[in-house]
């Protein structure tokens, strides 16, 4: 039996194929041509620390890149749940990104009972812009020579050893509370609200010990007030050779402690604009005058693959979750 098609049936017969043929160039020329728009960066740090620093130098890289103003708005406070609101009320095209920090995708889901926001539903995260590892921080006087020293002395003396952080579940207070579960110690946590005091009561011995970066207590320490008695990292520190890791140091071996920033956007934004924000973002990162700039904040480059970042993530909420656990922090 012979079928025949009239001129219109094959008109709109080879309609469709064009218009399936134009399918993937319309989705890569929209990713091509994103974004049309001035884009935000929300960011929950106050103005002129070392992520909001990060933010700026970024977004200067990005706007020449893209062409189109890329502005940093900061909105601190309410453990970063203010920007968070106000970028969840945002565009959802990904010329609205949130800078976040890894307490709010790794910590925040065991410290809250309730979250405003879903970390699955209203997040696709890009890329991470930066870690840093944190030191043991102690006075330039100190009788402590090692970890072994300090770990000793917390052991004898249950409760009275302390150290400081700026809040409850930040880095630094989940990072001291995971010495204490891997060294089997119970210390005092005291907190400061600015983490310039915090660090100076550690240089005056107010405090026994914080955790620092590079960025936040390297001042005191290249000031000769403070002194790094070692670094929870799996590896000595370019420019800090000298600082034994916590494991070389008499310490547990898997003593790690890494605070790091990443870009996220909506759940609903296209893949390929997805894609071309963390293209374009790494691109900026490996601009050769932000290595240093990175360095005054304590901070190195990170470049996994989305597979492995994912994964990072995964373990950093495991991880997060096991120590708040066994040290009984909430919120």
């Amino acid at each position: 039996m012979t079928h025949r098609i009239t001129r219109r049936q094959a008109g709109l017969a080879l309609g469709a194929l064009a218009l399936g043929a134009m399918a993937p160039a319309r989705a890569q020329s929209g990713a091509a041509n994103w974004p049309a728009k001035q884009v935000r960066i929300i960011n929950p740090f106050p103005v002129g620390g070392g992520p909001d620093g990060t933010a700026r130098l970024v977004a200067d890289k990005l706007a020449r890149l893209w062409n189109q103003p890329v502005i940093v708005e900061n909105r601190p406070g309410g453990n970063g749940f203010i920007a968070i609101e106000a970028f969840k009320r945002g565009a959802t095209d990904g010329t609205d990104i949130i800078q976040l920090d890894n307490v709010h995708l790794a910590a925040y889901p065991h410290l809250f009972k309730k979250l405003p926001y879903s970390i699955d539903k209203d997040f696709e995260v890009v890329l991470p812009l930066f870690r840093t590892f944190f030191f043991v921080c102690v006075p330039v006087n100190s009788p402590y020579k090692s970890m072994t020293d300090l770990i000793a002395d917390a052991k004898a003396r249950p409760g009275k050893l302390n150290y400081g952080s700026w809040s409850v579940g930040n880095p630094v207070h989940l990072g001291s509370a995971l010495l204490e579960s891997l060294t089997g110690t119970k210390m005092e946590h005291v907190i400061y609200k600015e983490t310039s005091q915090l660090y100076t009561s550690v240089a005056t011995g107010e405090l026994a010990f914080a955790l620092g970066s590079s960025g936040t207590a390297g001042p005191l320490m290249r000031s000769g007030k403070l002194r790094f008695l070692a670094v929870l990292a799996p590896h000595r520190l370019k420019g800090y050779e000298d600082v034994p890791t916590v494991a070389e140091s008499g310490g547990p071996a898997d003593a790690v402690v890494t605070g790091w920033n990443a870009f996220a956007v909506a759940k609903s934004t296209p893949a390929a604009v997805v894609e071309k924000i963390r293209q374009d973002t790494m691109k900026a990162l490996r601009e050769p005058d932000i290595q240093p700039k990175f360095q005054t904040f304590g901070y190195e480059n990170y470049f996994p693959t989305p597979e492995e970042f994912k994964a990072f993530i995964v373990e950093e909420n495991k991880r997060f979750g096991d120590v708040i656990r066994r040290a009984k922090i909430e919120l």
